[in-house]
């Protein structure tokens, strides 16, 4: 693989709108490759890249909960969880994450859960469209119109999908303090299970489609497929 295990890792959370067609592509090539490692190589690749990046962060001054996992173990566990795909390239687990300030530690976890959650709104919004494209463009079986109404509905849907996430994984959790300030920051990393996330997805476009009157609704089951 031409990329890293960390630079691939470091696009995932970098999107949080509709990706393009050729970025569509890039990206379902670099799963393609990396469902082909076998098992030993991928975790291979996984503890390097997590002893490298643990590196990077605890030299940033990121530190660890009392009781937590070490930072190279919460990395092992968040990149296992990330390159793990379904039969259409669709990731077992969806990952949001954000980082904020506050004055304590609490405040300021709170607050990186909350961006975290819509980061990770974004996220599923992005891949069920990607999903949804894909699907429309091999087989063909909506209209024109319905398909644009499909596309408005993702869309539209990022707070609504938000809204309708049950319980998120917490994968990472790390802090550093100001010294001046002596002020918290909070990373935070989270994931969702990608049935869920699917299911969300649906709901909120199917809210969407309702609220506009849009026939498409009653259908939906059938039309997305999952």
């Amino acid at each position: 693989m031409k990329r890293t295990l960390i630079i691939a890792a470091t696009a995932v959370f970098a999107a949080t709108t509709v990706l393009s067609a050729q970025t569509q592509k890039e990206l379902a090539k670099e799963r393609k490759e990396i469902s082909k490692l076998a098992k030993s190589e991928l975790n291979d690749k996984v503890t390097k890249a997590a002893k490298k990046e643990a590196k990077k962060l605890a030299k940033a001054g990121w530190t660890i909960s009392p009781g937590a996992l070490p930072i190279e173990k919460q990395l092992e566990k968040s990149y296992e969880m990330q390159y793990q795909y379904d039969a259409d390239n669709f990731p077992k687990y969806l990952m949001g994450e954000a980082s904020t300030i506050g004055s304590n530690y609490d405040a300021a976890k709170m607050q990186a859960l909350e961006l975290a959650k819509q980061n990770l709104a974004g996220q599923i919004q992005t891949e069920v469209a990607a999903l949804i494209e894909n699907r429309i463009a091999n087989e063909q079986s909506l209209s024109a119109g319905q398909a644009e109404s499909l596309t408005r509905s993702v869309s539209a849907g990022k707070n609504m999908i938000m809204q309708s996430l049950g319980r998120v994984i917490t994968v990472m959790e790390l802090y550093r303090t100001d010294k001046k300030t002596q002020n918290k920051e909070v990373l935070m990393r989270i994931a969702y299970n990608a049935e869920m996330a699917k299911a969300a997805a649906k709901k909120a476009i199917r809210e969407n489609l309702e609220e506009r009157g849009d026939k498409l609704a009653k259908d939906l089951d059938k039309v997305l497929g999952f």
